[in-house]
């Protein structure tokens, strides 16, 4: 055991300094971004794309994780995750003086629907907004901060040092080969009451979900496991399923806000 995880750190350790983790990866938010465009109502589409200069929901995607290096931005870095013990629920939990995802959706949500907001702070929290709603519903960012959502939780990836947050974030996905237009044109069919069930609720019941699903996760991983082709098999289908369910809700979000 000693030299199992001993050989993951040393895994870990030799990666390279300039990779980068990201939220649901490119791919993932990308796929969201993409997946919300089919959804939008026809009122709500022309005033994001005139707020937007045109750009596409899956182009900004990705912004939220761009700006991280910038030092300007420091204070959106706690919205990209809210974390809780096992056991423990939301609610009760002390909240981070930081802030967490929850709140920053919240926050979003209420700048854009703020009438005294300039063009330029809805632009910028349009694009956060977009960006956390695919967070919310990849599970390791509801997850624990005892292991830093997972980002403490060593495992192996195809015989490759990594860690939980990681497998989740990028390498399931991007194993899974495909670009985010082709992960969006191949969802799930949906029925109008799986439709209807899926924009049920809102952020919280959202949130409560992903954090079934992390300790589901936590439940079938174990620090130091190599996780491959039978993990892939296991989940997948449910990471895709959340990319899909996390367009359909952005859009609902989107919708109610500019509709």
């Amino acid at each position: 055991m000693r030299i199992t995880v001993f050989l993951i750190m040393l895994s870990v350790c030799s990666l390279s300094a300039a990779e980068k983790v990201y939220d649901w990866g490119r791919t993932g938010h990308r796929t969201t971004g993409e997946i919300a465009e089919q959804f939008l109502s026809r009122k709500a589409a022309k005033k994001i794309n005139k707020l937007l200069d045109g750009a596409s929901l899956a182009l900004v995607s990705t912004y939220g994780d761009e700006i991280k290096s910038d030092k300007r931005y420091g204070e959106y870095w706690a919205w990209h995750f809210v974390n809780y013990p096992f056991g423990s629920d939301y609610d009760s939990h002390p909240r981070s003086d930081r802030g967490d995802l929850i709140q920053g959706i919240y926050k979003c949500v209420e700048i854009l629907e703020d009438e005294a907001t300039t063009r330029e702070e809805k632009a910028f929290h349009l694009k956060l907004l977009v960006h956390f709603i695919g967070d919310l519903h990849q599970p390791l960012h509801v997850g624990m901060a005892s292991d830093k959502g997972g980002n403490d939780f060593q495992v192996l990836w195809f015989g490759e040092g990594t860690n939980l947050h990681t497998v989740w974030d990028t390498k399931m996905i991007e194993s899974y080969n495909m670009s985010y237009s082709e992960l969006a044109a191949n969802t799930r069919n949906l029925s109008k009451g799986q439709l209807n069930e899926i924009q049920n609720g809102y952020i919280l019941d959202w949130m409560k979900e992903s954090r079934v699903l992390c300790e589901d996760i936590y439940a079938n991983t174990k620090v130091g496991d190599d996780l491959g082709y039978s993990y892939m098999y296991k989940y997948v289908d449910t990471a895709r399923f959340q990319m899909q369910k996390g367009g359909i809700r952005l859009a609902k979000v989107l919708n109610d806000i500019f509709d």
